[in-house]
C-alpha cells in the first residue's frame, strides 16, 4: 500500500515517539541502578600527571571500568594550585559521567588565593575520601642543622632569613611549612613555584632552604645524601618507613597535616544513587591488594570514607585552614 506524505509523517512520528520511549527507559534504568549512563566515565585530575592524586585515579579508573561496564579515562587540567580543574568539574553536568579526583586544596585555595571560580560546598558532591598523604619536612644538606630541634633553633636566631618553597599557594606543601611556623614561632620567607620538580631541584641545588614534600619523594633523596630529612606532620610513624620520626615526638605540636586528604567528587545535582554506587565500588577498589601496592608506593595510607564523613571534614578544615590564613596573611601585612 502507498502511503501519502501525512501517513508516512504519522509513521515516522511513531518511530521517533518509539525510539524515544526506548530511550527513555534505558536512562531511567540506568539512573535506578545507580549507575551513569554514558559509555565513558571522566575523572578530572587538577595537578600535572605523577601526583598522588593523579597515581591514585589512574590506579582505581580500571576497577572502576570492570565494575560498572564504563570506560573510565583520567584527565589532568592543571593550574592556579588545582582551581582550573576543580572549576572544569564544578560546570560540568550532573550526570555521574564526570568526577573530580583531588586533595584538599579544593578547601585551602578558598581562603589563600583571591578568586577561585567555585564553591567547595555548592558546586560539588563528595563522593567520598580515598587515602590520606604524608608530608615530611626537608632541606638543603647545608643547612646548620641536623635535628629539628635544630633547625628551629635555627629558624628562631634568624627570622626571615632563610627560604621554603611549595608548589604554590594554598597547596598542602605550603600550608604544612605555614603550620610548622605558627606552632613554633618562626619566620621563612616562602617561594612558591609552578610546580614540585622545579622546587624540589632547587632545594637539592641549595638555592632554597627548606620544603614540604610527601615522604615517599623525599626518602630517595635522603638516602642519597642530597637533602637531610627531618620528620614527618603527623602524629604517627608509617609502616614503610618507621625510622622517620613524627613531628610531634620531637616536641612540635599543631603542624600536623593529618588531614592531607585525597578524595573524589561529583558536579552538585549528581543523585544520591549515582553518589552511593560510586563510593561503593571506589571503597571496594581501594581495598584490592594491588591498589594498596600503589598506594603505600605512593607514600599514602587507604582511609576510604564516605562523602557525608567527608562533608563534615571539609567543614572543620574550611574552619581551621581560614584561621590559618588570616595569621599568614596578617605577618604577610607586616614584613
Amino acid at each position: 500500500m502507498r502511503l501519502n506524505f501525512s501517513k508516512r509523517a504519522t509513521l515516522a512520528s511513531i518511530i521517533a515517539l518509539g525510539l524515544a520511549a526506548i530511550g527513555s527507559t534505558y536512562s531511567a534504568e540506568g539512573h535506578a541502578q545507580g549507575t551513569p549512563n554514558s559509555r565513558i566515565i571522566k575523572i578530572v585530575v587538577p595537578f600535572t600527571p605523577g601526583t598522588a592524586a593523579d597515581t591514585l585515579a589512574r590506579t582505581i579508573g580500571p576497577k572502576l571500568t570492570e565494575k560498572l561496564g564504563k570506560h573510565v579515562v583520567v584527565e589532568n587540567r592543571p593550574g592556579a594550585s588545582g582551581s582550573i580543574g576543580m572549576a572544569a568539574v564544578a560546570n560540568a553536568a550532573p550526570d555521574g559521567n564526570t568526577l573530580l579526583m583531588t586533595a584538599d586544596t579544593i578547601i585551602t585555595n578558598v581562603h589563600f588565593q583571591d578568586h577561585v571560580p567555585y564553591d567547595p560546598f555548592k558546586d560539588f558532591v563528595p563522593v567520598g575520601q580515598l587515602a590520606i598523604a604524608t608530608f615530611a619536612l626537608i632541606a638543603n644538606p647545608s643547612f646548620p642543622a641536623k635535628t629539628l630541634d635544630e633547625a628551629i633553633r635555627t629558624l628562631k636566631a634568624n627570622p626571615g632569613k632563610y627560604t621554603y618553597a611549595s608548589p604554590g599557594t594554598g597547596t598542602p606543601q605550603h600550608i604544612g611549612m605555614e603550620l610548622l611556623q605558627s606552632g613554633t614561632g618562626t619566620s621563612m620567607v616562602h617561594v612558591p613555584y609552578k610546580g614540585s620538580a622545579g622546587a624540589v631541584t632547587d632545594v637539592i641545588g641549595g638555592q632554597i632552604d627548606m620544603m614540604m614534600v610527601p615522604l615517599h619523594f623525599a626518602l630517595p633523596y635522603a638516602k642519597a645524601g642530597k637533602v637531610r630529612l627531618f620528620g614527618i606532620a603527623q602524629s604517627d610513624r608509617v609502616k614503610y618507613a618507621p625510622e622517620v620520626p613524627t613531628f610531634e615526638e620531637q616536641g612540635v605540636k599543631g603542624a600536623n597535616l593529618d588531614t592531607a586528604w585525597i578524595a573524589l567528587f561529583a558536579p552538585a545535582g549528581t543523585s544520591p544513587e549515582l553518589i552511593d554506587t560510586l563510593y561503593a565500588e571506589v571503597a571496594k577498589a581501594m581495598a584490592t591488594p594491588d591498589v594498596l601496592s600503589v598506594i603505600d608506593k605512593q607514600g599514602l595510607t587507604a582511609k576510604p570514607e564516605p562523602g557525608e564523613k567527608l562533608a563534615s571534614t571539609m567543614q572543620a578544615d574550611f574552619k581551621r585552614w581560614g584561621e590559618l590564613a588570616k595569621i599568614v596573611k596578617s605577618k604577610a601585612k607586616n614584613e
